[in-house]
């Protein structure tokens, strides 16, 4: 396929004199240039495919930037990018210096709202949507939120407040049954009633389309039957959730279908006041391997066109905490495995089959999983909850109030702990530690490899009996020195004692030091490196080995306030270190999407950069 109509789409503008023939072929060309451009550059795939037609008839019907289209998450933005002037760019998504792989506003007028995180979008447009009423401007609001979002509690808080808006404010719900892993819990039920009854609407529109047409007393019924609309609708459909609320419902709606899309969104769009639009997507839609298994490929990295077959599957640390978890599980029933909506990619498949009665989704809902930990935890279970470190940060009052207060035992598992990657800024997990550090009664973990991750683990679970975070990086191990010998969950000392010069570091940032350590080594630098894996609280006895050295340079894969390099220079203060010291840590910035590498290169936490530091110093 050459994309004849997709190359010349310049802008939203281009696709408006296009007959339905070639909006369908337009789709089919976007699809087929999502699959080639993720197959190589990873992404966000069965999202993506799933609202090809939704986003085409959006920028159709609407006027784009004038109209501002919030995306939900923003995970399912491509086709969006491609019609407003990325195309040719879209090559680049997820490569340095290259396009977003989600909404940007410093990237395009189009993005109305960043996102990365979801259940933002309704929030956003509603105050989108306030702000351009007090400025006079009445063009058009839309939230394109999915199923799964609704999970969250921010879109309810949002759907709420909207409610009342007497102006143009759509909230589109793309319901694939589908959020990353499946839907849960009664939000998923509810939707599936509707789904299944939309006897109202066809009922309705046949009445009126009657009426319509029939002359002298057709109009006066119609009017008479409008009055009465809600004790009608009320006895044939019963009102939805989102009526009850304030919208106006319409739906459920083919989310594949021009037609049907372009008849609902003229719909929405000439309704005045707040207006729901049920449509129903299938998540990976045109590719046989992604709505098999939507979940798999909901993020995934490089994989074969022909077959979806990963190019490269290792063993990683998600796999491993699950692995240990189930290990631990199998011998000790108090032990529960809770996720916000993500089992895949946290590694509980295995647990949520082998121990369906202990496992616990809740949803995207990252606060109420933590309190809801706490809560089985007050009666005496371990609940160890699985969640990337960007998603914990939803989570600080309950981590603070709940757990730690209370001192209640409950691990987490840090996921995606450190720069991730392609994915960018609003990923990037760089926060957890100054966040979990600040919070009393907590022990933080950062093993650096999968023998340490399972020691972790045991630890975490029987020999705390607070709040325990075990945080690990995405991907797989590094390189390990092949005379390291593990000897404690709290610190190990490597290199040479005697030197004058010590490296501190933790995470898989110790490889980084090895390999700084061997470079110096062979220029006739001596130096030593305290490698900690408890890094809350810090070993008093390292904080002892530390203060003996005349200069310590301390390397940490995270946000420098805050973190634990700052805290290790106030406890040598306070046992009167008078030394060279030093903090190399990600400073008071955002990292933007770019392989792990360059972050590390960019951030001065490569091997090359220490080896300079410490040579030069």
């Amino acid at each position: 396929m050459n994309n004849s109509i997709l190359s010349t789409i310049k802008s939203p503008k281009d696709i408006k004199s296009l007959s339905d023939k070639q909006l369908v072929l337009l789709c089919e060309e976007i699809r087929k240039k999502i699959i080639d451009t993720v197959s190589v550059n990873g992404g966000h795939l069965s999202p993506n495919l799933g609202v090809v037609e939704l986003t085409v008839m959006l920028h159709y019907i609407f006027d784009c930037p004038d109209d501002s289209i919030v995306w939900d998450v923003g995970h399912q933005c491509y086709t969006h990018k491609m019609l407003t002037g990325r195309y040719s760019n879209i090559h680049t998504i997820r490569t340095e210096n290259g396009l977003s792989g989600f909404p940007k506003r410093s990237e395009s007028d189009y993005d109305a709202f960043n996102a990365g995180h979801s259940s933002t979008s309704i929030s956003a447009a509603y105050g989108i949507a306030q702000a351009k009423q007090l400025m006079n401007d009445n063009s058009h609001t839309i939230a394109v939120i999915g199923d799964g979002s609704l999970t969250g509690g921010l879109a309810y808080e949002g759907l709420n407040n909207a409610g009342r808006f007497k102006k143009n404010f759509i909230v589109i719900l793309n319901d694939n049954k589908m959020s990353i892993s499946k839907n849960v819990g009664a939000m998923a039920k509810y939707l599936t009633s509707i789904r299944v009854k939309p006897s109202y609407l066809r009922i309705k529109n046949r009445v009126e389309n009657i009426l319509t047409k029939t002359p002298i007393i057709g109009s006066p019924i119609k009017k008479a039957l409008k009055r009465s609309k809600s004790r009608v609708k009320h006895i044939i459909y019963k009102d939805t959730l989102f009526d009850q609320l304030g919208y106006r419902y319409y739906g459920p709606v083919d989310g594949h279908d021009i037609e049907s899309l372009r008849n609902a969104l003229l719909a929405a769009k000439s309704t005045k006041g707040p207006v729901l639009l049920h449509v129903v997507t299938k998540k990976g839609k045109g590719c046989q391997y992604a709505e098999s298994d939507s979940a798999s490929f909901h993020g995934i990295g490089q994989f074969d066109v022909d077959t979806g077959e990963p190019i490269s599957s290792k063993t990683d640390f998600s796999s491993v905490f699950g692995e240990g978890l189930c290990r631990i599980a199998s011998n000790d029933k108090r032990v529960c495995g809770v996720t916000a909506a993500m089992r895949t990619g946290t590694g509980l498949m295995e647990f949520s089959q082998k121990f369906k009665d202990r496992f616990f989704d809740v949803g995207i809902a990252e606060e109420h999983a933590v309190t809801f930990s706490c809560g089985m935890a007050s009666k005496g279970m371990i609940p160890v909850f699985a969640v990337y470190s960007t998603f914990l940060q939803r989570g600080y009052d309950q981590l603070l109030h709940d757990a730690a207060m209370q001192k209640l035992h409950m691990v987490v598992a840090v996921d995606r702990a450190g720069i991730v990657g392609e994915d960018g800024e609003t990923h990037q997990g760089v926060f957890d530690v100054s966040m979990l550090n600040s919070i009393p009664n907590t022990t933080i973990f950062s093993p650096c490899y999968f023998d340490e991750m399972k020691q972790s683990l045991d630890t975490a679970i029987y020999g705390c009996d607070s709040l325990v975070a075990i945080r690990y990086p995405r991907g797989g191990e590094t390189e390990r020195p092949e005379d390291l010998s593990v000897s404690s969950m709290n610190y190990d000392i490597y290199g040479d004692r005697d030197a004058d010069k010590l490296l501190i570091t933790y995470g898989r940032l110790f490889s980084n030091a090895v390999k700084a350590y061997e470079k110096l080594k062979k220029d006739g630098e001596s130096i030593c490196i305290l490698k900690l894996c408890k890094i809350k609280p810090i070993d008093k006895n390292a904080i002892e080995f530390a203060k003996k050295f005349s200069k310590i340079h301390f390397f940490e894969e995270g946000i420098l306030a805050g973190g634990i390099g700052e805290t290790l220079d106030y406890e040598l203060t306070k046992i009167g270190y008078i030394g060279l010291y030093k903090v190399t840590a990600i400073e008071d910035r955002f990292i933007q999407h770019s392989s792990v590498a360059s972050a590390l290169i960019k951030n001065e936490l490569d091997a090359d950069s220490m080896y300079r530091i410490m040579k030069n110093d």
